[in-house]
């Protein structure tokens, strides 16, 4: 299914009951007291956090959901049962908007619940107005409206450990060799169209799209997922070893992330070169990652085909989230 992280869609709480007007009958009496009941209460619109990134891709094709309308009342005092609410799920990280009021939601946990809208109150019965004064009253309310809004919904990734780097870096082969990922791969530009996840014991590692000189501004396809960066604990700046300039390569994705969101430059950061079996030559390993040192984030030389060198990289990653 394929992944979608933007998505509008008009949600409608239930329309309240409405009470009745309803009078006692009893077999050889005449007619007795009031006894229309309320009406049940519309059913709520609430936005529940799930762990499932797949999500949207469900209401791709929806326009509108409802919760249901309360039941009305009935005779013998009966009130009408409440409509059932709209528990209208969302990944985890989605950020949702109410189109008509501006307010903002955030589902920042898994199973967090926000009520969106209310339903509509269940209207009044004739029992429910005798008193003293008036013992056999005529009146009843109509339950009341539901509420509707559209809603932008947007996702940000929430992960521990963010793959970055220009596009045909190695940042998914990297996510299939530290985790059990199986995403695609391929040997040209923006085979990843998606960001894909992994784990790797609790750590959560996600691969996002390569990165263009200009994506802040829109250009290429990694712009459409910088914000999946922004909560993201750890960036792994990928660096491929085939060419020169690694430390160019590096700055043209950093500048982009500062763009995007001046608190990235503030992130802790890994450098990992790539391909390493590629380039043999460690002197020249060495020549070429010399200008990286001075960023002073800790560096990596690695193949994806080497679990040892994998291995390595793995355990860094696990002891940088343990040491406090």
């Amino acid at each position: 299914m394929a992944f979608i992280d933007e998505l509008e869609i008009e949600l409608e709480s239930g329309r309240g009951g409405d009470g009745v007007v309803r009078w006692r009958r009893e077999k050889n009496r005449p007619l007795g007291g009031p006894a229309g009941g309320n009406g049940g209460r519309g059913g709520h619109v609430y936005l529940r956090a799930v762990p499932n990134l797949a999500l949207l891709a469900r209401y791709r094709m929806k326009k509108k959901l409802t919760a249901e309308r309360g039941e009305d009342g009935e005779k013998n005092g009966r009130h009408g049962g409440d409509g059932g609410d709209l528990y209208f799920d969302l990944p985890v990280g989605s950020i949702v908007t109410n189109t008509k009021t501006g307010e903002k939601f955030r589902l920042d946990k898994s199973g967090e619940v926000i009520l969106a809208l209310p339903g509509g109150h269940g209207g009044r019965g004739n029992e429910s107005y005798k008193s003293f004064i008036n013992r056999r009253p005529k009146e009843s309310t109509p339950g009341g409206p539901s509420e509707s809004a559209t809603f932008s919904i947007e996702v940000e990734l929430i992960a521990d450990v963010g793959l970055v780097g220009l596009p045909n870096a190695g940042k998914t082969s990297l996510l299939n060799a530290l985790t059990n990922s199986t995403a695609k791969v391929g040997e040209y530009p923006f085979t990843t169209l998606e960001p894909n996840l992994g784990q790797c014991y609790n750590l959560v590692i996600a691969d996002i799209p390569g990165l263009i000189e200009g994506a802040a501004e829109g250009k290429g396809l990694g712009h459409k997922f910088l914000r999946h960066i922004r909560r993201t604990r750890l960036l792994v700046h990928v660096i491929s070893l085939e060419g020169d300039n690694l430390k160019k390569r590096y700055d043209t994705v950093k500048t982009e992330l500062v763009k995007f969101d001046p608190e990235l430059g503030k992130r802790p950061e890994f450098i990992v070169l790539t391909k390493s079996d590629l380039l043999p030559d460690e002197a020249k390993i060495k020549q070429l990652s010399e200008p990286l040192k001075l960023i002073g984030a800790s560096i990596f030389t690695l193949s994806n085909l080497d679990d040892v060198a994998v291995g390595a990289f793995r355990q860094a990653l696990l002891k940088h989230f343990s040491t406090p």
